[in-house]
């Protein structure tokens, strides 16, 4: 019920907050947030509340506080960095173990994409880092991990549609269990007068290393978004809702993703 209400909280301050249309306008912002590769300086904050994990079922709660910095290089080439570092609370999988709360392993994203795309598709490329930042080893690998990540997009009238892959393998550390995970988001997203939108934007995974029924998580949903400013602080916040049509043996059933969004615009 306490994320049914906070859900609740979220609409409401996005959408009841005026906007101004002042410097960049909420409509130019909205697109801007929707391409992994613009020039937006931003701070995401995404809560994935997971529901019915473990042999337990019980709830797993990470927070990912997602730092995204542009760089120009030069007149035709910019590089953008996307860190992700998870803050989770995890429920036991072994009856006694209790729960188990701290922080993951983080991710880091480097895109290299031209400042002025030709045409309608716009796309970056780059590596991915996985670093062994973990609290506690029921929280991550303890693994070094490396693979290439690739981000394809095109917006057209109010529609921003595109995908976003990558593969991390691991290349040292002391945990017991290889890296070998494949992530795919795909994102359909419509954007609405002043600033809101409606987003599907599912994350799918594959875990080579699983056994093959444990190999895939495939959510299917979606949401709604909107743009607005808290003085002269703009912000995007968005609220959406995921089934896994398939999932791990002890995989969440389903996903409640709240995030609140800081922007930088130049």
């Amino acid at each position: 019920m306490k994320q049914l209400y906070f859900l609740g909280l979220l609409f409401l301050v996005a959408s009841g907050l005026p906007t101004d249309g002042r410097a960049t306008g909420e409509g130019d912002l909205a697109r801007a947030v929707q391409n992994p590769v613009s020039d937006l300086i931003s701070l995401p904050l995404q809560n994935n509340i997971n529901f019915d994990v473990g042999p337990e079922e019980k709830t797993q709660n990470i927070l990912n506080i997602q730092p995204v910095w542009p760089v120009a290089l030069n007149d035709d080439w910019k590089l953008i960095t996307r860190t992700i570092l998870p803050v989770i609370s995890q429920p036991e999988f072994v009856p006694g173990d209790g729960r188990t709360n701290g922080i993951g392993d983080t991710t880091f994203t480097a895109f290299l994409s031209p400042r002025q795309p030709g045409g309608r598709l716009i796309w970056g490329a780059g590596p991915v880092l996985l670093l062994p930042t973990a609290s506690d080893d029921v929280l991550g690998q303890d693994k070094w991990g490396l693979g290439p990540s690739a981000v394809f997009l095109t917006m057209k009238g109010p529609w921003v549609i595109g995908s976003l892959f990558s593969n991390v393998w691991s290349v040292g550390g002391s945990g017991d269990q290889d890296v070998n995970l494949f992530t795919w988001q795909y994102f359909i997203n419509y954007n609405l007068p002043n600033g809101a939108y409606i987003t599907s934007a599912p994350i799918i995974t594959a875990n080579w290393e699983s056994d093959s029924g444990d190999k895939w998580t495939v959510p299917f949903g979606g949401g709604v978004g909107k743009i607005f400013r808290v003085g002269s602080q703009a912000m995007n916040a968005q609220a959406s809702a995921y089934y896994n049509v398939e999932k791990p043996k002890y995989g969440a059933d389903w996903q409640l993703r709240l995030q609140l969004q800081f922007l930088f615009p130049k």
